[in-house]
């Protein structure tokens, strides 16, 4: 046996020699075939990851913006409708009037067809009171001629015709 621990002859530095250069040809090789592909691999889904992490934020940006703008067409929306509210109520508010107008115009039409039937009823009653005075008068004349009656009779016949008519004939 050997006294010593670690026996560095020829034999086995050429052996380590050999062994570390088998170990680097096989690294480089693995590392060529193996490690490149990993690390190409490792940097695709890295640039994948950012690419989606990038349209996620332009989504969000996008989306953010579409709250905006949906917003403020809601916005729009409410001032619309309050407006067409407004609107509807000022139409309202004209139409009632218009209805009010309307109906005042037709109760004055009515009330100047009722006082001209009642002025034509007045006249229709006037020509029957005359037709009646000159039928009183008619017979009158009758009652003269029949009895031929002196001045006092005549007055007291013509006394009583009137009194018969009544006085609000010969006022109207």
């Amino acid at each position: 046996m050997d006294p010593r621990l670690i026996g560095l002859d020829p034999q086995t530095l050429f052996d380590t020699g050999i062994t570390l250069v088998a170990m680097l040809v096989l690294f480089i090789g693995l590392s060529y075939l193996l490690f490149n592909p990993a690390r190409n691999l490792i940097n695709k889904r890295k640039e994948f990851i950012e690419g989606q992490l990038k349209e996620a934020a332009s989504a969000k940006e996008d989306a953010l913006a579409m709250k905006e703008s949906y917003d403020s067409k809601l916005a729009k929306i409410d001032e619309e409708s309050a407006e067409l509210l407004a609107e509807a109520r000022k139409k309202a508010k004209q139409r009632e009037s218009e209805i009010v107008a309307e109906a005042g115009e037709e109760a004055h039409r009515i009330v100047t067809r009722a006082e001209k039937e009642v002025a034509l009823e007045k006249d229709k009653v006037r020509d029957e009171m005359k037709q009646e005075m000159v039928q009183v008068a008619t017979l009158m004349a009758g009652k003269f001629v029949s009895k031929s009656l002196d001045e006092k009779t005549q007055a007291e016949l013509v006394a009583e015709t009137l009194k018969d008519m009544g006085d609000d004939t010969w006022q109207n």
